[in-house]
């Protein structure tokens, strides 16, 4: 988007902009400038990588490797089986197992997954877990209480957001109201018995990663999580705590100003959004920011300039004011991640925080006439956008309808003719293109088959486990799931009694249904 060339006061002006309503101070309401008054003083924001790949035992591994090196949080990449609810085993996940992230068939795993790490002393744990979201805070819950610790003495955040999956990612596995009811369990489940954890990521980051704009990215996220907290509001949930616990997820690209200033209005639009419907107090109006640096900007042409893309992105998180950053690795548009390139990733945050300046302040970019510009920009036409949601009826109208499906297609295709055309610059793919073999050539990481460790743990469980108590714990999740009672306690019995993600997700298809997608 073309910008103007200088800013003044009367482009503040112009918009109405007051200091005091829509600015104040860093860790007031409506918290544009931060959550806190002395962000990053005492430390830096929670630096994580998004791993996991064959094996539970292989991803133990590489999880203990980033804590030693410094990271002070991770998340948990699932393989797609595991996020459509399939067993190892099950004949639609050959081929799939242990790709792009690992395996996570029962308790079993998750035990191997978690061993040996001291998990009071991680300042978080994630993971992308969403149609599954539930089942896999149960299997988390069992693991600590096996191990003698109180679950809500771990900080765990679970992105748990299965709307955007129907419309940005594709990983979901029950008709849409239906999946929001399960999320919300969880989140229910969470304000009553673990206040600590963050149970539900409001997920914008997928949708821009599909190809859309900031102002929708924001927009549609907004608009997705007015969902969720209209069915916890419609329960009786105490919104005050429930809206403490929520995170906001979204992405950073390289426009560094824009971006930094998408993340001060998503938080003053929070902030405004829970005070104004569901009643929330100035105070509890204060929203958490995860933050990943966009992996679909992100080349296999010339890969190490990814380098350079994801330092500019994390200073936009950094300067934007971010609880929690994730920053990709320079050859994720070639496969998973290789183990140097994880590990300068988590280098480029450790600079950041450590060696510049970018911290030293709280919200450095406050007053400039420039960002306050974009900030009540990207808030204005965020709005605009979870309008028309509205007058679809919604997200879950929208999904169901196809008309945020084919919003975010139309965005992507447009995207990428700007590509092709070269009205927007890509280096190193359509503007400095090297020739021959001067740009850098990486091989990509081996992309290993975990089927033969999953089928194995499988055969452990299944052989160990007592079946009397299996079927008892899938009947009690079947009534559950046939009234209106949460489903967590029954998650719990079942993760308990070792029951597979597979079994459990077959007992929720046969009473709700699954999801077809026709559009």
């Amino acid at each position: 988007m073309t910008r103007q060339r200088r800013y003044r006061p009367e482009d503040l002006a112009t918009r109405r902009f007051s200091y005091e309503q829509d600015l104040g101070d860093p860790g007031t309401a409506p918290f544009t400038r931060g959550i806190d008054s002395d962000l990053y003083s005492d430390q830096p924001w929670i630096m994580g990588q998004y791993s996991g790949f064959t094996s539970a035992r292989a991803t133990n591994l590489r999880f203990r490797q980033l804590l030693a090196d410094g990271q002070t949080g991770f998340s948990i990449a699932l393989d797609l089986p595991t996020q459509v609810g399939l067993s190892s085993d099950d004949a639609l996940a050959a081929g799939e197992v242990g790709k792009v992230g690992v395996p996570l068939n029962s308790l079993h795993d998750m035990q191997t997954l978690l061993d040996g790490i001291d998990l009071a002393s991680v300042r978080q744990i994630r993971t992308t877990a969403n149609a599954i979201g539930p089942i896999f805070a149960a299997m988390v819950i069992v693991c600590a209480q096996q191990r003698g610790i109180d679950p809500n003495s771990i900080r765990i955040m679970i992105q748990n957001d299965p709307l955007k999956e129907y419309i940005a990612r594709g990983a979901y596995i029950l008709p849409p109201r239906y999946a929001l009811r399960f999320a919300c369990d969880l989140v229910e489940y969470a304000v009553e018995h673990l206040p600590r954890w963050e149970p539900i990521e409001f997920c914008g980051y997928h949708i821009r990663d599909s190809g859309t704009d900031a102002y929708h990215e924001l927009g549609i996220t907004m608009a997705n999580a007015c969902e969720y907290l209209d069915e916890l509001h419609g329960r009786g949930v105490d919104m005050e705590r429930a809206c403490a616990q929520a995170v906001l997820f979204l992405s950073a690209d390289v426009r560094v100003f824009a971006e930094a200033a998408k993340f001060r209005a998503a938080r003053r639009m929070w902030s405004r959004l829970v005070q104004e419907r569901y009643g929330v107090s100035a105070a509890g109006s204060r929203v958490a920011i995860f933050c990943y640096t966009l992996g679909g900007s992100l080349t296999a042409q010339e890969p190490m300039n990814n380098v350079v893309r994801v330092a500019y992105q994390a200073l936009a998180a950094a300067l934007g004011g971010v609880q929690t950053l994730a920053t990709s690795s320079y050859d994720e548009a070639l496969g998973l991640p290789s183990e140097a390139a994880v590990h300068l990733a988590l280098r480029t945050q450790q600079i950041l925080a450590y060696e510049t300046d970018a911290i030293e302040s709280v919200d450095p970019l406050g007053g400039s006439y420039f960002v306050e510009s974009l900030t009540s920009e990207a808030e204005e036409r965020a709005g605009q956008v979870r309008a028309l949601i509205d007058q679809q009826g919604g997200s879950v109208a929208g999904i169901e309808s196809g008309y945020l499906h084919r919003l975010i297609a139309d965005m992507s295709y447009s995207a990428l003719q700007s590509l092709e055309e070269g009205s927007v610059t890509r280096v190193g793919v359509n503007r400095f293109v090297a020739g021959g073999d001067k740009g850098t050539r990486i091989e990509p990481a081996r992309q290993s088959d975990g089927t033969d460790d999953a089928l194995a743990s499988l055969a452990t469980v299944r052989a160990m486990r007592d079946e009397a108590a299996v079927k008892a714990a899938l009947a009690r999740l079947d009534a559950a799931a046939a009234g209106t009672e949460n489903t967590m306690p029954a998650l719990l019995e079942a993760a308990r009694s070792y029951v597979t993600m597979g079994e459990m997700c077959a007992v929720l298809r046969r009473r709700w249904g699954r999801c077809q997608v026709t559009y």
